[in-house]
């Protein structure tokens, strides 16, 4: 009966080592979440939200980092002028940014 109790004392005080010993790991977890994770999941759908926001006559910035006029918007696709009668077609996901209509300004002011 005596080595029933002590192994029943012996659980318990194993299971609140564990609980003891497993924290810092629950607090780093946490910390990393709030503080890295959560920020970069809500900048993300931001992007993602103005990417499927774009509308002709937007200035959009490709990943390749040219800047145009969208033309004509696909689902997939985006038709960018970079130039006066130059376009090219970008997939939409790898736009890097989208500007609202007129806010860009001149190149030579």
């Amino acid at each position: 009966m005596t080595s029933l109790l002590i192994t029943a004392q012996a659980a318990s005080g194993g299971a609140g080592g564990f609980l003891i010993s497993i924290m810092p790991l629950v607090l780093i977890f946490a910390v990393f979440y709030f503080l890295l994770i959560r920020p970069q999941q809500k900048k993300m759908k931001e992007h993602q939200g103005k990417i499927s926001a774009v509308q002709k006559n937007d200035e959009v910035v490709t990943g390749g980092g040219l800047v145009g006029k969208a033309m004509k918007v696909d689902d997939e696709y985006v038709e960018v002028e970079i130039a006066k009668g130059i376009r090219v077609k970008a997939v939409k996901a790898t736009l890097s940014d989208v500007m609202p209509r007129g806010s860009g300004k001149p190149a030579n002011d």
